[in-house]
């Protein structure tokens, strides 16, 4: 069996037949080659039994044999292997064992400079954790090269992210294919981002084919933009269809598939943040991010951290520069890449009050398509429970977990729907050191499974096990970007302690120059732009509006559920909405609770009614309590679910199902202790016998402006809610609000008349709650105006037309309060959906 030799750069290897030889950056390989455009296991080339094969295995920046990119390729003495760029990637030379040779052996290591006044030593080769588990991609047709992308430089993007496609399918003129996760599907893609029947390829009379969406539930891009439930689009050659986690490309006949797997690249070029007044809090952030690595990204107070993390995820997209997920524009594709994208807040994006399972389960009743089964979610939520080792708490409240098993859960809510690539925010903030330890080999094993992981921490003591550092200096620039172990050595320092001291006192200094000036950036970041972006023209901001995974009604639905669960698990809650209104409606009857009238008295002397001041007080009384009750009920719901509305409106929630359950749980529940307060404080009373409007039913006809002012109330409450930064704000708001409308009611001095003063009480929900009750209980003839009887308040009118407009205008505040309060929360939105 012949050997082979491979000859770089004055180094030589000799292969023997009798075993395969991996070729990458992984320092465990067979010939390790460390240059950024090499990827972890890049290749490998081994006897077939006849000849000598190079093979790739689905590498981020390819495998070159003559200028052609290759998958899998015979070679002998006489070829040349380019790896990771077709002219200027590491290049192998082949020849036959005559030659001089020495047997394989890793890499040696240069000496990193001792400190910074040695001058810029080469950069040590990356000595992270090897891979785990790995497992060879699908094989293909061998000797397919890769087309050349635009402008047929070499290395220029294919429609994959510079990969080779998964598998191949072949179309014809006569026939439709079908994609879908259901098995009589042509094609069938297993993943439950895809529906059942998702999409179908059918070729048009002129011999072009066409992508058609079968009311898919995350729906069908191209180009990465949707093409609408049921719409349909004509494909050319350089025409990338997404469905899921897969993409297709039509060549000639043929479809090439490409399978996410999560072995993607990942890179930020030149982000610039701007805020108002021109100050730049981002400056012209650069960096490249291999498959299967994690990242750690640290720096001091004031270094952009958590604005590049909403630059890097598209919440707040950078005012210049491009987000490449696997050199696909992540900003002008959103729509679809967000599916693949999972992001960890700092704050739990889960109901505390649920068990583990729970919260998984509305999670992915939400995120998946209305068609997935029971059983299809039961099955990947227990997947995830496993791999996190999570099925011995699934039956536990979250609230009961410790930190870093709270911040698993988290993990395990984005990884159901497989991202290839997830960012956290300070996942160790507020950890011991043990469960900071924890927490990152966590994260080491997504990255070893086959995903990138990028984490924003403060924490130092883990960096050791992440592939790459990227350290911000003060201002949003970049100070190194590297490996972690030789991190303190550019720096020049002993710990990071002296790091951060020297950034906090050179406040000036030019970190940024200073690390692009240095051999670092010319090793690990300086060919960056080396690879050119795949380009789409840019669609109406109309056309981008994201698909929901669910439609509206079926959102709504599993919103009511998951509220009303975390209702019903809250005792203390439960508790509270029965005892404020009972004790709002018994402080009433302690007003002239001998007389107890609502209705005019009589002089027994002189047989003539006279004014009833006890029906204004009570029934300020009443109106204040269900403003106070309706109020408190929602005021701190929408903050202290933001973080968790944020991540799940990224994901396809509809803003209005999730303001609509909100309003029917809460309404419901406010209506109901409107009513409690409304018969507390009339049953025990004497009021007129008949109404208004119900007739005899005037108990019901009085209880009904007290509900009314209850749920307008609540919508108040909820727009404080939205408005609002931190929770200990609502508490001072809500006192204003009640205060507020105590002075308004009409009850402690005549609003009618003064000139400014009653008019802006029309926007009081108070002023027409009590209009109501006054206009059943006649209050112009029990409580007139003792400076001027002849000025009668017209929302007091005893008429049946009065106590009608008092209610519509009540409701109408509600309506006008629900619309502001959408408004706000689009405030809290990704910046590139609102574009």
């Amino acid at each position: 069996m012949p050997e082979l030799v491979l000859e770089m750069n004055g180094r030589t290897w000799t292969l023997d037949a009798s075993r395969p030889y991996t070729l990458g950056r992984d320092p465990q390989g067979d010939i390790v080659l460390d240059d950024a455009r090499v990827s972890w296991r890049h290749a490998t080339i081994a006897w077939n039994g006849r000849s000598w094969v190079v093979e790739d295995h689905g590498s981020t920046n390819g495998t070159f044999v003559q200028g052609q990119r290759v998958h899998q390729l015979e070679i002998g003495p006489g070829s040349a292997v380019n790896l990771g760029n077709a002219t200027d990637g590491p290049r192998l030379n082949v020849s036959g064992a005559a030659a001089a040779v020495t047997t394989p052996q890793p890499q040696p290591q240069p000496h990193a400079a001792q400190n910074e006044n040695a001058g810029w030593a080469q950069p040590a080769p990356q000595q992270s954790a090897p891979q785990q588990n790995w497992q060879q991609p699908q094989q293909v047709a061998p000797q397919i090269p890769q087309q050349q992308g635009p402008g047929g430089g070499a290395g220029a993007p294919s429609a994959y992210g510079d990969r080779s496609p998964t598998t191949f399918h072949q179309l014809a003129l006569d026939r439709v294919m079908r994609i879908g996760r259901a098995l009589e599907n042509e094609l069938v893609v297993s993943d439950l981002q895809v529906s059942r029947h998702h999409a179908e390829f059918h070729a048009t009379p002129d011999g072009r084919f066409e992508i058609r969406d079968l009311g898919s539930h995350n729906g069908t891009f191209v180009n990465g933009m949707p093409i609408g439930k049921g719409g349909s689009a004509l494909l050319g050659p350089n025409d990338i269809v997404g469905v899921g986690h897969s993409t297709f490309r039509l060549v000639g006949d043929r479809l090439e598939e490409f399978v996410d797997t999560g072995e993607v690249s990942f890179s930020a070029r030149h982000l610039t943040v701007t805020v108002d007044g021109g100050k730049q809090i981002l400056k012209d952030v650069s960096f490249g991010v291999p498959e299967k690595s994690l990242i750690a990204v640290i720096g001091p107070s004031g270094s952009g951290k958590s604005t590049l993390l909403k630059a890097l995820t598209g919440y707040r997209p950078a005012n210049q520069g491009d987000v490449l997920y696997d050199n696909r524009n992540l900003y002008k594709q959103f729509a679809e890449l967000r599916q693949r994208i999972g992001l960890v807040p700092q704050d739990d994006i889960l109901h505390k009050e649920l068990t583990v399972k729970k919260a998984l389960k509305y999670a992915a009743k939400l995120r998946f398509p209305a068609d997935t089964t029971a059983a299809e979610r039961e099955a990947r939520i227990d997947e995830v429970l496993r791999e996190l080792k999570l099925d011995i708490h699934k039956e536990k409240k979250v609230t009961s977990l410790s930190g870093g098993q709270r911040k698993r859960v988290s993990v395990a809510l984005e990884l159901l729907t497989k991202p290839s690539l997830i960012f956290l925010d300070e996942p160790t903030s507020g950890l011991d050191p043990g469960m900071d330890r924890d927490v990152m080999q966590l994260l080491r094993g997504l990255a070893d499974d086959g995903r990138t992981v990028l984490v924003v921490t403060h924490s130092v003591a883990e960096l050791a096990i992440c592939d790459k550092l990227l350290v911000m200096a003060p201002g949003g620039s970049v100070a190194y970007f590297g490996p972690p172990e030789e991190a303190l050595n550019f720096f020049g320092y002993e710990t990071w302690a002296d790091v951060f001291s020297a950034f906090e006192n050179y406040r000036d200094y030019d970190w940024a120059g200073r690390w692009k000036g240095s051999q670092h950036y010319q090793m690990y970041a300086a060919d960056i732009d080396a690879v050119a972006p795949q380009s789409v023209d840019m669609p109406s901001p109309q056309a981008i509006k994201p698909p929901k995974p669910q439609g509206w009604f079926s959102q709504l639905g599993t919103l009511i559920r998951r509220y009303v669960a975390v209702i019903g698990s809250d005792k203390g809650f439960l508790a509270l909405t029965v005892i404020l209104p009972a004790v709002l409606g018994a402080v009433s009857l302690l007003i002239d609770h001998n007389r107890g009238l609502l209705v005019n008295p009589v002089n027994p002397r002189t047989g003539m009614h006279v004014p009833n001041g006890t029906a204004t007080t009570v029934l300020l009384i009443l109106a204040v309590g269900a403003c106070f009750a309706g109020a408190a009920n929602s005021v701190r719901e929408l903050i202290k679910e933001r973080v968790i509305y944020e991540r799940e409106r990224a994901t396809g929630l509809s803003r209005s199902a999730y303001l609509m359950s909100k309003v029917i749980v809460l309404g419901a529940v406010t209506v109901l202790q409107g009513l409690m307060v409304g018969l507390i404080g009339f049953s025990s009373r004497e009021i007129p016998k008949d109404g208004l409007v119900l007739g005899n039913a005037t108990l019901f006809e009085l209880c009904l402006p007290i509900m009314a002012l209850g749920f307008t109330s609540m919508m108040f409450g909820l727009v404080i809610s939205a408005l609002v930064k931190t929770a200990e704000k609502t508490m001072p708001l809500l006192v204003m609000f009640a205060i507020i409308q105590v002075v308004f009611t009409g009850c402690l001095f005549t609003l009618h008349g003064t000139i400014g003063v009653n008019e802006f009480s029309y926007l009081m929900p108070s002023r027409w709650a009590v209009g109501a009750a006054g206009t059943t209980l006649d209050f112009n003839n029990i409580a007139p105006n003792t400076d001027d009887p002849t000025n009668t308040d017209p929302l007091w009118d005893h008429t049946a037309s009065a106590w009608g407009l008092d209610m519509a205008a009540l409701i109408a505040i509600g309506v006008v309060c629900g619309f502001l309060v959408a408004r706000f929360l689009r405030r809290h939105e990704p910046e590139v959906m609102r574009k």
